[in-house]
């Protein structure tokens, strides 16, 4: 029963929050007669929605399969980083300062060069995610596999154990909730990698139509691509959620 109350509070108090959000919007643009133009109601952004819907999906399609393909690269490139740069002081001490000051400089000052150095296309808008996004997985994952118990280190070198089946069997299974953290942070900085790319060169997109929108005053139109943005990313979010759990529950029985 107390299971159930908390999953039940888990959904609806977000739920009522957001709710609450929007009738508070839907008063102020109705009462202050505030032109649609710059702020139009929740109303008008819902009706966008069910008017062209299957418009945005064509736009959702390429902004999600291109976030989907950054992310699962960003996800073996930071993983095998924190592992190696975990079991090797060496390469520790030649990667880790390079990729923090690379880290350091403002990605949207980058996108362009981006665009420079691999065109308008796809690889371009991917690159660019990927190297936003994988820097959360590396440290997470780096963070985790130093975070194993020192006498459980300690036992299964007394055991003889080879350094891969110390990381297999020890230090994966206890990083596995830090690099799920490091994961639900670089999904979300993979769609964002993705946007700015639209935002800079691109012919569809959820990206490109938010800059149409605007471009033509059409405030209604670009809240309502941001929505279903929302909505993916949420998608996204819960999938890795989804996968969080199934991993633990994995190592968790053998």
């Amino acid at each position: 029963m107390g299971a159930y109350r908390e999953g039940f509070l888990t959904v609806a108090l977000p739920s009522a929050a957001a709710i609450a959000v929007l009738l508070l919007w839907q008063v102020f643009v109705s009462f202050d007669r505030v032109s649609p133009t710059i702020l139009p109601p929740p109303i008008a952004v819902a009706e966008q929605i069910s008017d062209h819907f299957g418009f945005l999906m064509k736009h959702a399609v390429p902004t999600t399969v291109e976030t989907l393909t950054a992310f699962g690269i960003s996800i073996p490139l930071g993983i095998v980083l924190g592992g190696l740069m975990t079991c090797s002081t060496t390469i520790n001490r030649a990667f880790y300062p390079n990729i923090v000051f690379f880290q350091l400089i403002p990605k949207i000052a980058l996108a362009p060069m981006f665009i420079v150095w691999l065109g308008v296309g796809l690889p371009s808008r991917v690159v660019f995610s990927v190297f936003i996004s994988f820097f959360p997985i590396l440290i997470a994952t780096a963070t985790g596999l130093q975070a194993a118990n020192r006498d459980v280190l300690q036992l299964c070198r007394s055991l003889d154990a080879s350094e891969w089946q110390v990381l297999l069997h020890v230090r994966f299974p206890t990083a596995l909730p830090h690099i799920f953290s490091g994961m639900k942070v670089a999904v979300t900085l993979a769609i964002i990698g993705i946007i700015v790319g639209e935002f800079i060169a691109a012919q569809a997109g959820l990206g490109y139509l938010i800059l149409f929108a605007a471009s033509r005053q059409q405030a209604d139109l670009g809240l309502a691509c941001i929505a279903v943005l929302c909505t993916v990313g949420l998608l996204l979010y819960g999938a890795v959620a989804l996968g969080e759990r199934a991993m633990m529950k994995f190592f968790g029985e053998r």
